[in-house]
């Protein structure tokens, strides 16, 4: 008979966390089909007994975060093969098994030896087995069940920022979105009400509210004003378990800043504005500054001024500082004290960005009233012209008057004013001016063909305070006076064929004049006078300003005229009427059949030797050429010859001089004796040389010993030393005299 075995599973539950089992409809492979048994033990003795095979107990649920001092218990494992004898061992195995969860291996008695939390791992998947301790080998097959953690209420809700920060128009609508919150639960959303956030707001009423399901916050207060409070700290609380009393909570800082909105028109603090400004002032100068004072920000703020009634609105004008806001007045055209003395202006302040909505408020703009006082200033006398333009025949006498200019002091008082020219626009003084009433007149004769126009500058200054004075320009037109004779364009020269024709046109002739008449040039052309009669060429008048110059007779001989000068008088046709004589020189030249000069020069005469003069003026200039060159030639040998050996007496340095003179080498004592230079007392004129022969032979005359000159020897070392030492000294062989004429002179005294 088989006998089957039973693997019965105990699980204990201990106080106060009970331990649950769930049965699981399961069939496992390796069991015989017999009835097992299952004990459960807990608060309750009833003993279950299942004969169903297909029943296991391998789900379990423990508390997380047990408190108390000793192993939390979870249950026991326990096999029907057991007889209590020790013979079987208990294994456990899977996650924890070991350190998390113990097992008793006599007992089966399984423990848990930390503290759970769900939040780190919500289940463990456990196997169990029981072995022989003496054979090792399983006598139950090895059996998986799971621990589930059951979920506490041990985490409070945390918001996803410590701090938000949000915004919102001010003046908005009650119920207009600020910002979202967020809290999360760690806690188990499926167990219980652990998880269920509420949100509450503890700090911020009645200004703002919160949804408690969605965490948005919304206005709940009309009419909020930026100007009065601009900023608000609300308090938002995030409490689970519904938000039943006992949940745990958090709570976040939520900052909400008001923004600005266009609200609040500009307003001036005060109605009139008084300002002062002399009459001097260019246009573009300031004269003051006003401000209109607006409660809002940023560009709500921005205010443009605008000059909308008054006496002055051509006179000033006003412009926005965009960095200050303020309205600048300034001077628009010239002022004059003299005229007016003051101006009443009304200036205006508005926003130029305005929101609609906020319009029942009222006109968003201000106006105020501007008084400015013109100043009297000491001012410059005023011509009567901003210019003056004057003109003048170029025949006037000096001294004659050409026009006059006219200044004022513009000031009441009127002072007198006296007149002069600038001198550094008439370097030349050709005009002057009357001091007292201003009449311009030259002072020197004027020629319109060297200076058509004189621009020079008249100053005009006050008696009383020379300091104020003016310049006007003074344009001078010289007008054209015929003072000028017309002359030839250019210098004419032309030539006439032997074989012309009479009344050949050979030459047309052009007049100029510096004049400039209104009606224009108008010249004739005609014969001299003295050149009329018997000439053999004649002059015709085109009336176009030119005239032609033609031949009078038949044929001319070079031979016998071989040039003609022709007097033409020109003349102008203005008042007084101006003449000029030009000379036109005309040669006969010999031409060809078309007319083309060829020659104009008589023909060379020949002499009987058959050459011409030309060719005895080349030889000549080829002849004395030669005599030339012969005596450049001869100089330059003669110079050579007479050049020194030694050119200057300061060039002596690489010099050599031959004298054709053979020493007696060095066994020669008589050719030199170097004791000559050391003692000049010691010179011996009639020593006699070896290598000369002698003209004559006499006895040498005996001299005394000379005696050593020590005063010349220290002399020559002393200036060898320092021609040595010397560094300036040249790196060449020098000549250095010394003039040293020793203790005494044999000569008679000077």
């Amino acid at each position: 008979m088989r006998t089957y075995r039973y693997f019965l599973l105990l699980f204990w539950v201990g106080q106060p966390y009970p331990t649950f089992s769930t049965p699981l409809s399961k069939r496992t492979s390796g069991f015989p089909a017999k009835k097992r048994s299952l004990e459960l033990s807990g608060n309750s003795k009833n003993e279950l007994n299942r004969s169903k095979r297909s029943w296991m107990w391998n789900q379990f649920f423990l508390l997380e975060e047990y408190t108390g001092s000793d192993y939390q218990y979870v249950g026991k494992l326990h096999s029907d093969q057991d007889r209590g004898d020790g013979s079987l061992k208990y294994i456990l195995s899977g996650d924890g098994a070991g350190d998390l969860f113990i097992i008793n291996e006599n007992t089966g008695d399984i423990q848990a030896t930390k503290r759970l939390d769900r939040e780190e791992k919500p289940v463990y998947i456990l196997r169990a087995q029981a072995i022989n301790r003496r054979t090792g080998r399983p006598v139950e097959p090895e059996s998986e069940f799971i621990i589930k953690i059951h979920d506490i209420n041990d985490n409070e809700p945390i918001f996803t920022k410590d701090v938000y920060t949000a915004t919102v128009p001010e003046m908005s609508d009650v119920g207009t979105f600020v910002v979202q919150v967020t809290a999360t639960d760690a806690d188990d959303p499926t167990y219980g009400n652990s998880a269920k956030v509420v949100y509450s707001i503890l700090q911020g009423q009645p200004y703002f509210s919160v949804e408690s399901e969605t965490g948005i916050i919304k206005t709940a207060l009309l009419n909020m004003d930026r100007e009065n409070r601009e900023q608000y700290q609300v308090v938002i609380q995030a409490k689970d378990m519904g938000g039943q009393m006992g949940g745990l909570s958090g709570t976040t800082t939520v900052n909400i800043t008001l923004t600005d909105v266009n609200d609040n028109p500009p307003r001036f603090p005060q109605s009139t504005y008084q300002f002062k400004t002399p009459e001097s002032s260019p246009p573009g100068t300031p004269i003051g500054r006003i401000k209109a004072s607006d409660a809002d920000m940023g560009e709500n703020a921005e205010i443009e001024y605008s000059i909308t009634e008054g006496e002055g609105l051509d006179m000033f004008d006003v412009v926005t500082d965009q960095e200050t806001q303020e309205g600048v007045i300034t001077v628009k055209k010239l002022l004059d004290f003299e005229k007016k003395k003051v101006y009443t202006l009304k200036v205006e302040a508005s926003n130029p960005h305005v929101e609609p909505r906020f319009l029942y408020l009222g006109p968003f703009k201000d106006a105020a009233t501007v008084r400015i006082m013109v100043e009297d200033v000491d001012e410059p006398p005023v011509f009567s012209k901003l210019a003056y333009i004057l003109q003048i025949r170029e025949d006037a006498q000096i001294n004659t008057t050409i026009g006059s200019v006219t200044a004022q002091d513009p000031d009441a008082a009127r002072n007198p004013v006296k007149y002069s020219v600038d001198r550094h626009t008439d370097m030349d003084r050709i005009f002057n001016i009357d001091s007292g009433n201003g009449s311009v007149f030259t002072s020197k004769l004027l020629d319109r063909e060297t200076l058509l126009w004189h621009n020079i500058t008249v100053i005009a200054t006050e008696i009383n305070n020379p300091k104020q004075s003016s310049r006007v320009p003074l344009y001078i037109k010289v007008l054209d006076v015929n003072d000028n004779a017309p002359e030839f364009a250019e210098f004419y020269e032309t030539f006439v064929c032997e074989k012309a024709k009479a009344d050949q046109l050979i030459q047309t002739l052009r007049a100029i004049d510096k004049d400039d008449p209104y009606s224009g040039h108008q010249f004739s052309f005609s014969l001299a006078p003295e050149a009329t009669s018997g000439s053999n060429f004649t002059i015709q008048d085109n009336k176009d300003n030119t005239a032609g110059i033609l031949t009078r007779k038949n044929g001319y001989n070079r031979h016998e005229m071989s040039t003609y000068l022709l007097p033409v008088v020109i003349s102008d046709n203005d008042y007084p009427v101006q003449s000029s004589t030009g000379t036109v020189t005309v040669r006969v030249c010999a031409c060809d059949h078309h007319g083309n000069m060829q020659s104009c020069h008589a023909e060379a005469l020949v002499h009987p030797t058959g050459l011409s003069t030309g060719a005895l003026i080349a030889i000549l200039l080829c002849i004395v050429t030669l005599l030339v060159t012969v005596v450049l030639f001869a100089a330059l040998r003669r110079q050579r010859k007479k050049e020194p050996l030694i050119i200057s007496k300061e060039d002596i340095r690489d010099n050599i001089v031959s004298y054709n003179d053979e020493g007696g080498g060095e066994e020669d004592t008589q050719a030199f004796d170097i004791g000559t230079l050391r003692n000049p007392e010691a010179i011996e004129d009639s020593k006699l040389r070896r290598d000369i022969v002698p003209e004559a032979l006499f006895l040498p005359r005996r001299t005394p010993a000379a005696r050593d000159n020590t005063d010349v020897r220290d002399f020559i070392n002393q200036r060898l030393k320092e021609n040595d030492a010397d560094p300036t000294a040249p790196p060449y062989d020098s000549l250095a005299t010394y003039a040293y004429e020793g203790t005494g002179s044999l000569g008679p005294p000077l």
